[in-house]
């Protein structure tokens, strides 16, 4: 078992997407990468809720494998304002009521999800600048909407912006940006939790350190 699943939900294996989804995966040194392009399933979920539709060998694994996992992290582009119809397809289907989370008697919703820290890596051509007129909508829908919704505690995103005008330099820096997150989930994910350890405290300042220093990728 790993203790990082990451979600690479592009459709082709050599965007830029897909590469940083491995170096964050070889930085971690304990995480697994679930390349939805390479999944046998019907992204459709042809009945809604009214009837099941029977999970495929590939989403009983993947769906494993999150019930399994103590970070979950997603690599996705932007499209159209939201996620590539394969990443949206893998929600509906392997995301189900009362497996991946459930309604309380008075109507809340419980994630059933064990993954206490999640991520979203979100690429996009829109600049940054232009966010504020067309907003994120993807960011909400995954982060919130979907990790937290089934119970991951903690989701942090890092924006990727203006990749298809991106200097060489600046898509070196946002690889050399998915290594550095990988290699400190990585030691967050192999050591006991202590909130109140001396661990936890130089997580945290390398945390704003890095924050500081880092010009190129926007985070929330």
């Amino acid at each position: 078992m790993s203790s990082a699943l990451i979600i690479d939900g592009h459709p082709d294996a050599r965007s830029l997407t897909a590469e940083l989804a491995r170096r964050y995966a070889a930085a971690h040194g304990d995480a697994r990468i679930l390349a939805l392009r390479d999944l046998e399933f019907d992204p459709s979920l042809r009945f809604g809720y009214r009837q099941r539709m029977e999970l495929e060998p590939d989403l009983i694994d993947a769906k494993r494998a999150l019930a399994e996992a103590a970070t979950v992290v997603v690599f996705t582009p932007l499209w159209w304002g939201s996620v590539p119809a394969l990443l949206k397809g893998f929600f509906d289907r392997a995301l189900l009521p009362q497996q991946e989370y459930r309604y309380s008697k008075l109507g809340l919703v419980e994630g059933l999800l064990p993954a206490r820290n999640g991520r979203l890596f979100l690429l996009g051509d829109t600049p940054w600048f232009l966010t504020p007129f067309t907003g994120l909508p993807a960011q909400t829908h995954v982060a919130r909407g979907t990790l937290r919704f089934c119970g991951v505690r903690s989701v942090r995103t890092t924006r990727m912006l203006g990749v298809k005008d991106a200097s060489p330099e600046r898509i070196a820096s946002w690889l050399s940006r998915a290594e550095s997150l990988g290699r400190r989930d990585g030691v967050r994910d192999r050591s006991p939790r202590n909130p109140s350890g001396p661990a936890e405290r130089q997580e945290s300042q390398a945390m704003a350190a890095d924050a500081a220093s880092s010009s190129v990728v926007a985070t929330s």
